[in-house]
């Protein structure tokens, strides 16, 4: 087996682990990222009960599955927001949002963080994929206009809140992975550059690629691999259509998810406009040797149709590397 394949869980929390263990292997995957939701992997219990994590492996192993990485998307997106309110209750467990105040959520946040890579150290994996949330995302539409002092202070909040939780990263031997998102503190490529200058770029915060928030932006997802190449620790894959028609617009109008007038939508891997051959050929030529994890979102199709599909579709593109150069057999000295 080259690289493995495997499903993000955090679509399918509403399952029971069991159920979405029995799913992933009958269709072929090699093993879960693991989101920290619903019954798949709660950090609390993971490091206070014994036996809780040999469980969770012993599920795993019925299935012929493996786990590679933890998510913890959730948790991280209250570390650095502002303002904390009614859509992260909606999100965060009771124990992190507590009586709501918002800087008690961010610590409580920041804290189970720091849990979860012992935790993932705990269930012997060595990177948590997540957010971080952002003090200024709310600026982005730069009207009213805010000073650059204001944008300066977010990322000095954002290294502020996550040296402590990587050093607790750095301590137990495990990565974080962030996502660059929109409405993160690293949402596009310059972005992520700040990002990493804030952290004075130490090697325990890196990269989940995950192509389709780029494509909406109109970023390249290939040039973003070669970039960040030391980075790239762990890859999702999800897809974007792009319906851009002069009334359709980027911001997608406050429509639902696949509305007929949004300019795009997040579609089932391999029925959108990432480049994914090109993007493989990418991962290759870096050296990367991680897992490759489907997340599914599509409001358009049924995740059971799109989550087995998908599996197909990206294992037939990740092919291995030649050993011998195509052209070797013309260098021979003996041909005639």
């Amino acid at each position: 087996m080259s690289r493995p394949i495997t499903l993000f869980t955090g679509q399918w929390a509403d399952l029971p682990f069991e159920e979405v263990c029995e799913l992933a292997a009958g269709w072929g995957y090699d093993g879960l990222e693991i989101a920290c939701s619903g019954d798949h992997f709660e950090v609390d219990r993971a490091l206070s009960e014994d036996g809780y994590v040999e469980e969770k492996l012993a599920q795993l192993e019925r299935h012929g599955l493996a786990v590679y990485a933890i998510s913890n998307h959730l948790v991280g997106q209250a570390i650095c927001d502002d303002p904390i309110d009614f859509r992260h209750q909606a999100i965060l467990p009771a124990r992190v949002w507590g009586d709501g105040e918002p800087e008690g959520v961010r610590q409580r946040a920041a804290a189970d963080m720091e849990d979860a890579a012992r935790a993932a150290a705990k269930l012997g994996v060595d990177t948590v994929v997540g957010f971080t949330g952002s003090k200024i995302w709310k600026y982005v539409a730069m009207f009213p206009p805010v000073p650059q002092e204001v944008i300066d202070d977010g990322y000095a909040d954002f290294a502020r809140r996550w040296d402590p939780i990587l050093d607790v990263f750095d301590e137990v031997g495990v990565r974080f992975a962030h996502e660059v998102h929109p409405s993160e503190i690293a949402y596009d490529y310059w972005t992520t550059r700040r990002a990493m200058d804030a952290l004075n770029n130490r090697p325990a915060f890196g990269l989940n690629w995950d192509p389709s928030h780029f494509v909406w932006q109109d970023l390249d997802p290939v040039g973003f691999i070669l970039d960040f190449a030391d980075r790239i620790y762990h890859v999702d894959c999800k897809d974007t259509k792009k319906r851009f028609d002069g009334r359709n617009g980027r911001l997608g109008s406050h429509l639902p998810w696949a509305h007929p007038r949004r300019g795009w939508d997040f579609v089932s891997t391999g029925h959108g406009d990432v480049p994914w051959e090109e993007c493989f050929r990418a991962l290759n030529a870096i050296g990367y040797r991680g897992p490759i994890s489907v997340e599914w979102e599509d409001a358009g199709m049924d995740r059971l149709r799109g989550a087995a599909e998908a599996v197909g579709f990206i294992r037939n593109l990740v092919f291995e590397q030649p050993t011998t150069a195509f052209d070797a057999a013309f260098a021979r000295r003996d041909m005639t």
